[in-house]
């Protein structure tokens, strides 16, 4: 079996780099999109605002979609001191 990456992009996307298969809550097989010698990868959407949900298309830097670690970090320094 081929190797698989899944890269963390900060504030954006998961990116699939790989032979991979999706398939839907009921099983069946998703469409894949067709993959481009110079991107080679898919994008998962993080955010949950595309509208090419499971993959990505870019509304994520529209919103100012933050990952958790850096939403965290700017909850917690948001939060009074005790």
């Amino acid at each position: 079996m081929a190797e698989v990456t899944i890269e963390i992009r900060k504030n954006g996307p998961y990116r699939v780099h790989g032979d991979v298969r999706l398939i839907d809550h009921d099983g069946n097989p998703v469409q894949m999109p067709e993959r481009k010698p110079e991107k080679p990868w898919i994008s998962l959407c993080r955010c949950g605002a595309s509208v090419t949900k499971p993959f990505c298309d870019g509304t994520h830097s529209r919103i100012g979609f933050k990952g958790a670690e850096e939403a965290a970090q700017e909850f917690d320094a948001s939060r009074p001191s005790p």
